[in-house]
């Protein structure tokens, strides 16, 4: 299982698979994240309206599957 230290120092390579999963990110909001893990939370909150609980399960799920 990869850690998010890993996937923010290989950002480039994972923002294709962030996107699959989320596709409602753009282009600057991934800009934006560059591989950070709270940048990401709070930008699912804001386009998919999860709860915070709700952002964290599916982060997890996304570093599991890595």
């Amino acid at each position: 299982m990869m850690n998010w230290d890993q996937i923010r120092g290989n950002w480039k390579q994972f923002r294709g698979q962030v996107r699959q999963k989320w596709g409602k990110l753009t282009d600057d909001d991934m800009e934006m994240i560059r591989g950070r893990r709270e940048e990401l939370a709070g930008k699912l909150q804001k386009k998919y309206g999860y709860a915070k609980d709700e952002v964290e399960r599916e982060i997890n799920e996304f570093e599991r599957s890595l």
